[in-house]
């Protein structure tokens, strides 16, 4: 069971994107509905959506939001549109690769579709961002059931940040096994990183799980190291925003650390990563291009000021794990083992 539905669409083309305003959870369950393309750019950037998948979801979405008012004389015309709001969409966010690979979507779409009209292309960039929702949620499910057989009665999991229904359209990417897992009967409990500056862990991540009846404990980022020092964690899995051919992977800022841990401990590492996630152009973690945030939401987290005024803040969004910390990588299709390179390429091909 899942406690909300993160993003749909509701009405005819001419309705909204309706997703959960999550920068007020766990205190306030409230629902956005999106109708303009400013509106979507600005719930992606400051995070009302986020997590890789629903941010894709919701980039989809917002193609279709941009188009459907767009000039239809010609198919040049509505491309030079189409190509405007890829590029404006496209600059909300520059981790999640499953923005890009949204809006890429949608602009192939609508240049293969030259010889039908313009009116026509609209309605199928709406039908194909409901495809990507659709989709999503499959995913979702198939990652679940590879990952719960990892999962054992009487287990304790760690996870790092949200990777849960709360990031996607559907049952989560890391937080899949877990929903799946409880379906088949097994009882277990998640450690849940509060996950700093902004929480996520502690909001959402807990909050879901609650919502859905699985057992949950929030430990600071901090205390990780002691939790599987003294033996309570069997395995670790995280999400991730993007994944490079040779395994890298950038997660939410602190994930690096975590799996420094699950090595030292002996502890099993594991990844889920959607297809849409993965990026075999970029042959390592070196290469993904890391957010820096405003230093307000370290200095002045949830209207309080914690540091000095004055001092320099650092705030990456993201780190980026070496693949040589991976147990496996868990897709909708299968799991994927070391050499990741070789296994990533030949599950994409099938």
């Amino acid at each position: 069971m899942i406690p909300v539905k993160t993003i749909e669409w509701v009405g005819d083309a001419h309705g909204c994107a309706r997703l959960i305003d999550q920068t007020l959870l766990p205190n306030e369950v409230r629902y956005l509905d999106v109708t303009d393309v400013a509106t979507m750019w600005e719930a992606i950037k400051m995070l009302r959506v986020r997590g890789a998948p629903a941010i894709g979801v919701a980039a989809a979405f917002g193609m279709h939001i941009a188009l459907r008012s767009a000039p239809s004389q010609s198919h040049a015309e509505f491309m030079t549109a189409v190509h405007e709001a890829k590029h404006y969409l496209d600059s909300s966010r520059p981790t999640a690769v499953n923005l890009f690979w949204a809006t890429e979507r949608i602009t192939k779409l609508a240049a293969n579709a030259s010889s039908s009209s313009v009116q026509e292309i609209k309605a199928s960039i709406l039908r194909e961002a409901q495809l990507v929702l659709d989709e999503d949620v499959a995913m979702c499910r198939a990652m679940g059931e590879f990952g719960a057989t990892f999962i054992k009665d009487g287990d304790a999991w760690l996870t790092h940040c949200n990777a849960g229904a709360l990031a996607t359209a559907g049952v989560g990417t890391a937080t899949a096994a877990f929903y799946v897992a409880q379906e088949q009967g097994r009882s277990f409990r998640v450690f849940a990183d509060e996950t700093r500056p902004l929480l996520q862990g502690a909001r959402l991540t807990a909050w879901e799980l609650q919502q859905a009846g699985v057992p949950v404990t929030v430990i600071t980022d901090n205390m990780a190291a002691t939790v599987m020092a003294q033996g309570k964690i069997n395995g670790v899995i995280v999400g991730t925003d993007r994944l490079c051919a040779n395994g890298d992977f950038a997660n939410k800022i602190g994930t690096l650390g975590v799996a420094i841990l699950a090595k030292e401990f002996g502890i099993p590492f594991y990844v889920a990563a959607p297809s849409s996630s993965i990026d075999l152009s970029l042959s390592n973690g070196s290469l993904i291009p890391i957010e820096e945030r405003k230093a307000e939401e370290v200095s002045n987290g949830f209207g309080r000021r914690t540091a000095p005024e004055g001092v320099d803040i650092y705030n990456p969004a993201f780190d980026v794990t070496p693949h040589r910390y991976l147990t496996a990588i868990i897709t909708e299709r299968g799991v994927v083992r070391a050499p990741f390179e070789i296994g990533l390429r030949e599950m994409l091909k099938t």
